[in-house]
């Protein structure tokens, strides 16, 4: 496996697990600011390299009536300041083939959301911008379909490329996570991140909203860690979820990311110990 670079960041083997951490969606300039700071003064305490991700717009929402973010221009503005203020790199989504180009400008890392990621044109478009590529896999595939996503970005010359499990539909309104899959996209050779928050979604599950079990996040990093898989984890975090305009019912209160990152952290000295010490 190859270690990819975001900024000061390097991703993959032998590297640190990276923090990929922030609100679902840009929802102010004051939210976005003050969520970055608070994660960046943690991460830089506890010695986590750590990437800042918010999307400016939520193309897949349950409701019609459902916030979808500020659009690109105001968006990006705001994911500029915190990369100018805080000095790290960002992560967003794209949707469509024709913002791949313009989300390069500003961000480290081009997301293409679970539902797009058989998406060619959206693939393409972003490998073709040299940007790391974050491809979530999607809840109706398996880990070894995700071979064929990552096959179609690096088509364009671009290996540089993440693979997200955030959890595989499980009946109605639920999803669950083989810890079998982080092994399986190990092999692929690409670095595996662990999307804790999504995968404890209950899609549609409260009618016009997503619900979730958040309760439920530090445990599943801390096993996820435990593979010995991973490359980085990716939590959505927000001061006040039951106030957030999207996943209010899956995302981590910020003021739990200190205790669940400490936990991490001791996990990851533990496999240490284990992997690599005779």
């Amino acid at each position: 496996m190859q270690a990819v670079r975001a900024g000061k960041v390097e991703i993959g083997k032998g590297k640190p697990l990276v923090l990929i951490a922030g609100p679902c969606v840009v929802e102010s300039e004051d939210l976005v600011m003050s969520i970055a700071e608070h994660l960046v003064e943690v991460c830089n305490r506890l010695k986590i390299p750590y990437i800042f991700k918010a999307s400016y717009v939520k193309a897949n929402r349950t409701s019609i009536d459902s916030f979808t973010g500020p659009g690109p221009e105001e968006g990006l503005k705001i994911l500029r300041k915190v990369k100018t203020e805080f000095n790290v790199p960002l992560l967003t989504d794209i949707h469509h083939p024709h913002e791949a180009a313009l989300a390069a400008e500003v961000v480290d890392i081009l997301q293409i959301p679970a539902f797009l990621s058989r998406q060619t044109d959206l693939l393409t478009a972003a490998g073709r911008t040299g940007k790391i590529v974050n491809i979530k896999k999607g809840q109706f595939l398996s880990p070894f379909d995700m071979v064929n996503a990552a096959k179609k970005t690096a088509s364009t010359g671009n290996d540089k490329i993440l693979l997200t499990e955030r959890g595989t539909t499980f009946g109605y309104n639920n999803l669950v996570v083989d810890f079998r899959s982080f092994m399986d996209m190990h092999k692929t050779g690409y670095p595996v991140i662990y999307d804790a928050t999504h995968s404890l979604q209950r899609p549609a599950a409260s009618g016009n909203i997503s619900g979730g079990q958040p309760e439920y996040v530090k445990q599943m990093s801390l096993a996820a860690t435990a593979t010995g898989t991973l490359s980085g984890l990716f939590i959505e975090t927000h001061p006040q979820p039951e106030k957030a305009l999207s996943d209010a019912q899956s995302m981590l209160p910020l003021n739990q990311m200190e205790d669940l990152l400490r936990g991490v952290k001791r996990m990851e000295e533990t496999l240490s110990a284990i992997y690599y010490q005779s």
